[in-house]
């Protein structure tokens, strides 16, 4: 099984450097780069000039507020300066963050995100090649490519392409398109992943070559003791609360028949009051989307729920928890292994 740490999206970019060393010498396969507060791609890359060996994975660069092109230009670059160990991770946000945050219009999301991935693919053909792009779509045109522009011809194997995914329709283009996908927290319950997420991730990919890969981003409340573990928990509670009062997450209550659950954060939002958002999710629903364990714990619960279903699973962040632990954690789930069938 592929294990993948979780960057705090909040961490300073002075601090990137030393996490994304301490992720390597903790064993892990790979660091996940978030984008909240700022831009992935200029943290994936303090990721990797600091790494020598790790995946580094954007997850999720937001697509739909960058021109294609522009995010060709830095996977390639990042692709070359890391030696092939950048992946582009890709999301599309929810609306209104795409119109009312970033002041971008908004499309049917599915068919926008498969012509953006088509471009990105054409244009990375190009950068190999040194020749010259043509791509026309119903949202994307790109047909420019001056040899000034190109930083090609240089042979090299093109950065994998991954989707972040909630629902059916976007995992089943993962399938048809991308090297794989990465599922959110709110999503990543292997129920859901088994019923709903491996289907279409399969469906989608029928005719290729190749199966796509499923990264687990579950919700996890870890540490060295039970005491961290607790505060974790509480830490998860508070984000959780807030991303299942988005209307996109909220089937991973109303599947458990908590809509009025539902219904009650999405309205504390509505009246901005982010602080009680958290008393509203109770211990029941908090159980339920969580898994919680001590470091030592932490590689049979995880293996248990997810060797059937996933290729890999994300760790959250590292804590100030003494390394050796966190090591031994990683090391054992790599060598569970999966068992998907």
């Amino acid at each position: 099984m592929k294990v993948f740490a979780a960057m705090a999206p909040e961490l300073p970019l002075a601090e990137v450097p030393g996490y994304a060393r301490r992720v390597e010498r903790l064993g892990f396969d790979g660091v996940h780069v978030a984008e909240t507060i700022h831009d992935s791609m200029a943290t994936a890359l303090l990721a990797v000039e600091h790494t020598t060996r790790i995946t580094v994975r954007t997850a999720v660069t937001l697509a739909f507020v960058r021109s294609p092109t522009l995010v060709a230009y830095a996977a390639w670059d990042l692709a070359v300066l890391s030696g092939g160990r950048f992946e582009l991770g890709l999301g599309t946000q929810i609306r209104q963050n795409i119109q009312d945050r970033f002041g971008m219009p908004w499309t049917e999301p599915r068919a926008r995100m498969a012509e953006y991935v088509a471009v990105l693919t054409a244009l990375f053909e190009a950068f190999r090649t040194g020749e010259s792009v043509h791509y026309e779509g119903d949202c994307y045109r790109v047909t420019r490519l001056q040899p000034y522009f190109n930083p090609g011809p240089k042979d090299i194997a093109a950065p994998h392409i991954w989707l972040g995914a909630v629902n059916a329709g976007m995992c089943e283009l993962a399938g048809a398109t991308a090297h794989g996908v990465v599922t959110h927290s709110t999503n990543s319950d292997p129920d859901y992943l088994r019923a709903v997420v491996r289907p279409a991730l399969e469906g989608g990919a029928r005719g290729r070559d190749r199966q796509p890969l499923l990264i687990a981003s579950t919700a996890i409340a870890t540490g060295s003791t039970d005491a961290a573990v607790a505060r974790e928990r509480e830490r998860q509670r508070r984000m959780l609360a807030f991303l299942l009062s988005t209307p996109a997450y909220a089937p991973a209550l109303q599947r458990r028949g908590w809509t009025e659950l539902a219904g009650r954060l999405r309205t504390l939002t509505h009246q901005r009051r982010w602080d009680e958002l958290p008393t509203v999710l109770n211990d029941v629903a908090l159980d339920e989307l969580l898994t919680c364990g001590r470091y030592d714990e932490l590689p049979q619960l995880l293996h248990t729920k997810y060797a059937s279903v996933a290729d890999g699973v994300v760790l959250p962040p590292l804590g100030d928890d003494d390394d050796r632990p966190i090591r031994q954690c990683v090391e054992s789930l790599k060598t569970m292994g999966t068992k998907r069938t």
